[in-house]
C-alpha cells in the first residue's frame, strides 16, 4: 500500500513547492509595485538618423505588385482572375511608369499595383526585356500619389559603401533592410539564360518577393534593382544580386518607348562554339551566315562555308567592337545593346590568319 501512494503524494508535494514561490509573501507590497521610470534614451546616432531618412524619402516610391491569372469555372464557365505572386517595384515617373523585374509578372495575364498608402491599381504592360529581367507597368494614379525615385549611378560604386533593399519579402510590405556592397562586376543568368553582367553583390537581406524593388545608396538613390538571391534554402543568406542603374536607365527609356528593346544589328548569324573550337579559330563570333543587304553583307563581311570538294572556306571571325573585345556571341549582343539603330562602329575582323578594321553602320533587328 505504501508503494501505491508514495506516487501521487510524492508528484503532489513537488507541484505545491514549485508553485510555493509564485504566491506573494507580502500581498502589501505586491499592491505597491508600479511601472519602471523610463530612462531618457538621447538622440538617435548618425547612422540610426540617416536609416530613417533613407526609408521615409524613398518607401513613398516603391510599390507592392500582384500578378494576377485567368481561371475559368468549370461549372458556370465564368472568367476570373485570381492573385498567383507577389513582388516588388518602384515609380519610375510622374506617368505612373512602374519598374519591377520581368520575372515577377511572367505568365500573369494582368497585375495589381498597391502603392505605399494602401491604394492599388490595375497596371498594364508597356514592355519587356527578359535579357536583362526588367519589365516596365503603368499605373492611372493621381500625380499627387506619384513619387518617383531618385535615379543614382552605378559606375562609381565601391565595395564596402552602404547600401539599403526596401521590398515586400514573404508579402510583408515596406520592408527595409541594409547592408554593403559585397561584390562588383558579378554575372547572373536572366530567365532567357543569357548573362546579365556587372550585377552588383550585396549582404542586405534579400528575400523572396523583394524582386523588383530598389537597392539604394546611402543618399537614398536608386543604384540597382534587386534580381535574384544564392541561397539553398530559397531565403536570403547573405548573397544578392541587383541589376545596375546605369543598364537599367539606359533599357527602360526604349521600353517605355517602343514597349520591346530594339536591338541593334549586323545581320549575321554566329557558328556554334565547337566551331570555333574545331578550326583552331581565334575568340570571337563566327559567322555561319550573313544577310543579304543587312550591314554586315553591305561592308563585305563573309560567312564560313563548304566548298564543293567538303572542305572549309574561311569566312570572317568579329573578334572586336570599337576596340572592346568580343569573345563570344554573348559578348557581341551586350555590346550591339549599348548602341542605337545608325549608329557606326569599326569591327575588328579576322580572317584565314589576317586582321582586319570594318565599319558598319548598325541596322534594325526588326
Amino acid at each position: 500500500m505504501t508503494k501505491r501512494l508514495l506516487l501521487p503524494v510524492t508528484a503532489g508535494l513537488a507541484l505545491a513547492l514549485s508553485l510555493a514561490w509564485l504566491w506573494p509573501a507580502d500581498v502589501q507590497s505586491k499592491s505597491q509595485a508600479q511601472p519602471r521610470a523610463v530612462q531618457a534614451r538621447g538622440p538617435l546616432d548618425a547612422a540610426e538618423q540617416n536609416n530613417i531618412a533613407v526609408f521615409k524619402k524613398t518607401s513613398p516610391s516603391v510599390v507592392h505588385i500582384t500578378t494576377l491569372t485567368t481561371s475559368r469555372d468549370m461549372f458556370s464557365l465564368n472568367v476570373t482572375q485570381q492573385a498567383s505572386g507577389t513582388g516588388t517595384g518602384f515609380i519610375w515617373d510622374g506617368d505612373g511608369h512602374v519598374v519591377t523585374n520581368f520575372h515577377v509578372i511572367q505568365g500573369g495575364s494582368g497585375a495589381t499595383v498597391t502603392l505605399s498608402d494602401q491604394s492599388s491599381y490595375p497596371a498594364k504592360l508597356v514592355g519587356v526585356f527578359p535579357d536583362r529581367d526588367l519589365a516596365v507597368l503603368r499605373i492611372e494614379a493621381p500625380k499627387d500619389k506619384l513619387a518617383p525615385i531618385a535615379v543614382g549611378s552605378s559606375r562609381d560604386l565601391q565595395v564596402g559603401q552602404a547600401v539599403y533593399a526596401i521590398g515586400n519579402p514573404f508579402g510583408l510590405d515596406q520592408t527595409l533592410t541594409q547592408g554593403i556592397v559585397s561584390a562588383l562586376n558579378r554575372e547572373i543568368e536572366s530567365v532567357t539564360r543569357r548573362t546579365i553582367r556587372g550585377a552588383i553583390q550585396t549582404d542586405a537581406a534579400i528575400n523572396p518577393g523583394n524582386s523588383g524593388g530598389p537597392l539604394l545608396d546611402s543618399a537614398g538613390r536608386l543604384i540597382g534593382v534587386n534580381t535574384s538571391i544564392y541561397s539553398p534554402s530559397g531565403a536570403s543568406a547573405g548573397i544578392g544580386f541587383a541589376i545596375p542603374v546605369d543598364e537599367v536607365n539606359r533599357i527602360v527609356p526604349r521600353l517605355i518607348t517602343d514597349g520591346r528593346m530594339l536591338r541593334p544589328t549586323l545581320g549575321v548569324t554566329a557558328g556554334p562554339a565547337n566551331l570555333t573550337q574545331a578550326l583552331k579559330l581565334p575568340k570571337g563570333v563566327a559567322l555561319v551566315r550573313v544577310s543579304p543587304g543587312s550591314p554586315a553583307a553591305q561592308a563585305g563581311l563573309q560567312p564560313f562555308s563548304r566548298a564543293r570538294d567538303g572542305s572549309i572556306v574561311q569566312g570572317d571571325v568579329i573578334t572586336a567592337i570599337n576596340d572592346e573585345a568580343v569573345e563570344d556571341l554573348d559578348d557581341m549582343l551586350s555590346s550591339l545593346e549599348r548602341r542605337q539603330v545608325g549608329d557606326r562602329v569599326t569591327l575588328s575582323v579576322w580572317r584565314a590568319g589576317k586582321a582586319r578594321k570594318q565599319q558598319v553602320q548598325l541596322g534594325s533587328s526588326d
